[in-house]
């Protein structure tokens, strides 16, 4: 184990302490006896795989859980073991990754629920809390209407919202479990600022991610989880990022993005003068056999629409897709699965996973038609055919009638992907593939993905994660406004300077005319 605190930080007054925690589900140990401390004003980031107990340890100190053995002092007072209630008037407050913001109210309204400022006739008191509310968010540089509906922001502000309001709630701890997962870099950057000045406020932050970079920049220190156990608790300073990498999978990782294959010369997709919306720009690009082309651009920039289009869950308003030479039809899955189409959805658990079915059932449910025979499923072809795949992509589960809600998210992803791969894959389509997948796990589906083209799949990737794009991608396309405004080539995407080329093509900082003339060398 890495060592982590000083003398004098071991014996500083703690806002929170966890001391041996244990905690098991169903038999199975999910912590092993973990200690964990936090000190007022400082920033720690909770690493370790998926499935490690990152979010069971959370939920045992906000209170949600409690533990087969163990306490949690807040501030040197005992939190009642499974108390919320308790959790929140010790001054412990957390931000799950499903927000539990109510997108139907207001701003104002979201952070007042459950304590709404009256006037002295007991009527709710609109104005006086949209006031305080635009003092509160103008404190952390937030500057919006508080008047408007919480569904209709960005995520990353939503999520800073949930914080502004346990934060105004007097929380002096702040557990923040995954609150990058679903934000664009711009966002995380204001996120960071928030985390700096709230640390700079004396509070206690606890934050899991599976993001490197961010690590580095919010973090004082890093405390990592292995199998339910701590296994290291280090300063950042002290620690480098393979040493985290290797403290989370138990082995150290060479490197996590593998080098990219060749790309053949055939024409395998085509896309030509797609329309997605009313008003958007036509689209053309085409992908060769074993080539690997990035979608980037911000949140709403049209790069799942795209690839819904391509796939014929969404029907463009005009142009057209051609697979090997066939054209297909608009808004039509059934005939992209025909033509060898394979997508992985971004909402891996709202549309690419049945959670509460087998591994089994989740990987026989695109190609139904092939296992089964007169309307009934062949078992034992299926099974086999479904085994080796998933052997193949190295699963990790109990069985294939494990459950998907009991995999963790790294081997959901696994599962959505090899499903297809039962069947001949030509054009594969992956919409945010590692989203909320630990690093390990990630090394390893991105070894799929270049392995999957080196055999002669056409891939379209789009990610918000800009390194996935500059390591992945033979091309990556820019789009905004729900078309394409820059393409750039393999070795561009290895210069310095190439994330923030991208940002000015994503955000509408560039010439009108370097983006026509950009535009037009994509379609060419």
């Amino acid at each position: 184990m890495v060592s982590l605190a000083s003398p004098e930080a071991a014996v500083a007054s703690a806002a929170l302490v966890c001391s041996g925690i244990r905690m098991s589900f169903g038999g199975v140990p999910v912590l092993r006896g973990v200690d964990l401390r936090l000190l007022p004003g400082t920033v720690t980031a909770l690493a370790g795989e998926n499935g490690a107990g990152k979010s069971t340890l959370m939920k045992i100190a906000s209170g949600q859980y409690r533990p087969d053995e163990g306490t949690v002092l807040i501030h040197g007072d005992e939190l009642s073991a499974g108390s919320i209630r308790a959790a929140g008037s010790l001054g412990v407050a957390i931000v799950p990754q499903e927000l539990a913001s109510i997108p139907e109210l207001t701003v104002y309204e979201n952070l007042f629920v459950g304590r709404e400022l009256r006037t002295p006739l007991r009527t709710l008191d609109r104005r006086a809390m949209a006031r305080e509310a635009r003092e509160r968010l103008g404190a952390f540089g937030i500057d919006i209407d508080p008047s408007r509906r919480m569904g209709g922001l960005p995520v990353g502000v939503r999520q800073i919202i949930e914080i502004v309001k346990a934060t105004s709630r007097g929380a002096r701890v702040l557990l923040l479990d995954e609150p990058t997962s679903a934000i664009p870099q711009r966002e995380v950057a204001l996120l960071a600022e928030v985390v700096r000045s709230l640390r700079d406020q004396g509070v206690a932050i606890l934050f899991t991610t599976h993001k490197m970079e961010e690590i580095r920049a919010m973090a004082d220190r890093v405390v990592v989880l292995r199998d339910g156990s701590l296994v290291a608790d280090a300063a950042i300073a002290d620690i480098t990022d393979d040493g985290i990498v290797a403290a989370m999978i138990g082995r150290e990782l060479d490197t996590l993005f593998p080098d990219l294959p060749s790309a053949g010369t055939a024409e395998t997709l085509s896309v030509h003068d797609l329309v997605i919306s009313a008003g958007s720009a036509p689209i053309s690009f085409t992908v060769r056999r074993g080539e690997i082309l990035g979608l980037a651009g911000l949140v709403g920039a049209g790069r799942t629409e795209l690839i819904e289009c391509i796939y014929g869950l969404r029907v463009p308003e005009r142009g057209t897709v051609t697979v090997n030479g066939r054209v297909l039809r608009r808004g039509a899955p059934q005939a992209s699965i025909r033509s060898n189409v394979a997508i992985v959805p971004e909402d891996r658990k709202g549309a690419g996973a049945v959670l509460s079915l087998s591994v089994l059932d989740n990987a026989t449910l695109p190609r139904v038609a092939a296992f089964s025979r007169s309307g009934i499923l062949r078992g034992a072809p299926r099974r086999a055919a479904i085994d080796a795949v998933m052997r193949s992509i190295h699963l990790k589960s109990d069985g294939l009638g494990q459950r998907m809600e009991n995999l963790s998210g790294g081997n959901q992803q696994k599962v959505v992907l090899g499903r297809w791969l039962t069947g001949a894959v030509d054009v594969l389509l992956l919409d945010e593939p590692t989203r909320g997948v630990d690093v390990g796990a990630r090394s390893e589906i991105y070894r799929i993905i270049t392995d999957l083209a080196a055999a002669g799949m056409a891939v379209v990737m789009a990610s918000s994660d800009m390194p996935e794009i500059l390591s992945l991608s033979h091309r990556a396309l820019v789009l905004r406004d729900r078309t394409v405004v820059a393409e750039i080539r393999r070795p561009e995407l290895s210069d310095p300077g190439v994330q923030d080329t991208i940002f000015r093509f994503a955000s509408g900082q560039d010439a009108p005319s370097d983006r026509r003339a950009t535009t037009e060398e994509t379609a060419r």
